[in-house]
């Protein structure tokens, strides 16, 4: 059963319904998934022109008031405290120029009000042996933090039910650690920028919102979509054959 046939010359055009519909039903579902793609990029790229603002704003100090986590995400904050060493988090498995090492999570309690912040303080190398962990002594005394505001939440799978005990982390599950903390947490993460006496490394790239990635997807699902229709057109064209000769 045909949807039409047309003719022209020698050759008939004559696409069948079911194999049609099955195209037709591919061809929606591929530029639908292209679009979707681009609608991503398009959000990916106003939260890069978030930060970029950001950046250029003036710095947030952080007090005795709970921040607002959207409006202070990518902000440059400022925060004065005391470090709580004794609960010192290693995030395991982070990589700084091809070496493996911990990034040194370490909450502050901020100084004047009854709230605290998680400050990664940097990158350290693991050493020769797992088995030894490396000695990541905070600062005494009140210090004055400088850094960025960043999202302590992040998408994971964890492979180990004892992921998350003791000091070795291998991915920050902030809610159990808020939970488990005696003050109440901001909202963010601080990655700390301003140098002190520590022996960390803070060399923190660019946020990328991954807006190249999506275009690049959406490329893919549009070329599968005109690749579809060009198929449905050349199978579904044949030579006619005219049975009275």
């Amino acid at each position: 059963m045909h949807l039409l046939k047309l003719r022209w010359g020698q050759w008939e055009f004559a696409p069948a319904v079911w194999p049609t519909l099955a195209a037709l039903f591919f061809f929606v579902l591929t530029v639908w998934l292209g679009n979707w793609q681009s609608e991503r990029a398009d959000t990916k790229r106003a939260l890069q022109v978030r930060y970029d603002a950001a950046m250029e704003e003036a710095a947030i100090h952080v007090g005795g008031t709970l921040l607002d986590r959207d409006s202070a995400l990518y902000r440059r904050v400022e925060v004065e405290g005391t470090f709580d060493d004794a609960h010192t988090l290693l995030l395991d498995n982070r990589v700084y120029n091809g070496v493996a090492g911990y990034h040194v999570l370490t909450p502050l309690k901020i100084q004047g009000g009854p709230f605290a912040i998680l400050v990664n303080r940097g990158w350290i190398a693991t050493g020769r042996s797992r088995d030894r962990l490396p000695e990541t002594p905070a600062p005494q005394g009140v210090v004055r933090l400088v850094g960025m505001a960043t999202d302590p939440h992040s998408r994971y799978v964890e492979l180990m039910q004892d992921a998350s005990r003791g000091r070795v982390w291998q991915n920050l599950d902030f809610e159990r650690f808020a939970a488990s903390y005696s003050a109440r947490l901001q909202p963010v993460l601080l990655l700390q920028a301003n140098q002190l006496e520590d022996g960390l490394v803070r060399d923190w790239p660019r946020p990328d919102m991954g807006a190249g990635m999506h275009v690049s997807y959406a490329f893919q699902w549009y070329s599968l979509a005109a690749t579809l229709t060009v198929l449905w057109l050349v199978l579904n064209v044949k030579r006619h054959r005219d049975d009275d000769r």
